[in-house]
């Protein structure tokens, strides 16, 4: 966003800046928006028990969902800019709220699909990763990398806190009473967002953290639909983009889009019971938060070039060893939960740097968003084709695998992002 300085005195700073509270307030929204997406994995099987559709035809409806998560991704971030954060969360919240409570009247396969396929996946994309970007944008000048770290790292305490819970309450009283919970803990998240929740830091009369200069926000006065597809078009024309998006297609393909989607039901396949493979997720989800939050750490002050190799390197390997340790002893599981864990999501704060050190302050938001539409591509591909798989073969092994071998495809995609970079390859805004 473009700002223009304003020659005020500096105030006299609060012992707790006022963005900490938006990153809290930000991170509790993410959380329940991953809760929420979160939730087929644990639906699957009762579904696809009570209803008798199979377990293709749920992972079209999660599919569907997964990618219009990510298509929203560079509209929200025009609507973010143009109405505020405050009113666009609030929107998205009332929506998913509204379409959960709506979820245990559905008796067919197309009211799923509309529910949690388009209304769902539409109103919780628009409070994914974009929003954690252009909070840090906006509140910070200083700490990005960790802000959007431990932002990135509340989609992993969103399973942490959502899925034993509601796996637990699935099982002991049935999944509507679990959609009655997610719709109580959206509400409540709205209420405080609706208090705390402000857009700039010139609404308070204050400076980004580590600045000591107030800045007024330009009005954004773009088309909302236009000016993300000119920003994509603007984009194409970098390397650098087409090897940002290509990594993070395969990042999707190996996170959300299999292990969150199918791990619950591959475990059910090994005699598992769901609330215990529940808990392998939310194992994940605990180790994850660590290591995303330490990745943003690290992208403050390593090259988030080599990172990615790494991330995505060891990555491929705990998908290689999925099989074996489903096969073997829950001691086996349990050392890949960790190890997978630590690496869940830890690719996105170097993404979304190496996207805002290309692109810009002002174009880094709606080109992450596409960036992120890339990201839920690859993870919508999974979701569909590892549930048809198991149909076909019976068995999720051979889907594991093949994501493993991608991860270091896309390791090697990694270091070539530094040769874009190496040549200065950069997106101008144009008028």
């Amino acid at each position: 966003m473009n700002t223009t300085a304003l020659s005020q005195e500096p105030k006299r700073r609060s012992r707790l800046y006022y963005g900490w509270i938006i990153v809290i307030l930000t991170f509790a929204t993410l959380l329940v928006s991953a809760g929420i997406r979160s939730l087929p994995s644990i639906l699957l099987v009762p579904f696809q028990e009570e209803f008798g559709w199979s377990r293709g035809g749920i992972s079209s409806v999660i599919s569907t969902g997964i990618f219009l998560y990510g298509l929203v991704g560079p509209f929200s971030a025009a609507l973010l800019l143009r109405y505020g954060i405050r009113k666009v969360v609030i929107g998205a919240l009332s929506v998913v709220a509204a379409s959960l409570a709506i979820t245990p009247l559905m008796t067919s396969l197309w009211q799923f699909e509309l529910l949690w396929g388009v209304v769902s996946g539409l109103a919780t994309g628009m409070m994914a990763n974009v929003l954690g970007v252009t909070v840090s944008n906006l509140w910070f000048v200083k700490r990005k990398g960790l802000i959007v770290g431990l932002l990135t790292a509340s989609a992993a305490t969103g399973q942490l806190l959502f899925l034993p819970l509601m796996a637990s309450m699935t099982a002991n009283f049935g999944w509507r009473y679990a959609i009655y919970a997610a719709v109580a803990g959206v509400l409540v998240v709205l209420v405080a967002i609706a208090i705390w929740m402000r857009n700039h830091p010139y609404d308070l009369g204050i400076a980004p953290y580590g600045s000591d200069e107030i800045v007024k926000p330009t009005v954004f006065k773009g088309n909302l639909f236009l000016a993300p597809l000119q920003s994509l078009r603007l984009a194409a024309k970098s390397l650098t983009f087409w090897l940002l998006a290509g990594t993070f297609f395969f990042c999707g393909f190996s996170t959300n889009g299999l292990i969150g989607t199918h791990l619950i039901a591959a475990c059910g396949d090994h005699g598992m019971l769901e609330v215990t493979a529940a808990s392998l997720l939310a194992l994940m989800g605990l180790f994850d938060l660590f290591g995303t939050t330490i990745s943003g750490w690290l992208s403050d002050r390593f090259d988030s070039r080599w990172l990615l190799f790494w991330y995505y390197g060891l990555r491929g390997l705990s998908l290689l060893f999925l099989p074996y340790a489903l096969d073997a002893t829950p001691a086996m599981l349990l050392v890949f939960s960790v190890f997978y864990g630590l690496d869940w999501i830890a690719t996105v704060p170097p993404t979304a740097k190496l996207a805002g050190q290309s692109f810009g302050k002002e174009q880094s938001g709606m080109i992450f968003g596409w960036i992120v539409v890339t990201h839920q591509i690859g993870a919508s591909t999974a979701a569909y084709g590892a549930g048809v798989l198991r149909d076909w073969l019976g068995s999720y092994s051979q889907a594991f695998v093949i994501a493993g071998f991608t991860c270091f495809f896309a390791s090697l995609m990694a270091i070539r992002i530094g040769r874009g970079m190496a040549s200065k390859t950069r997106v101008v805004a144009q008028d």
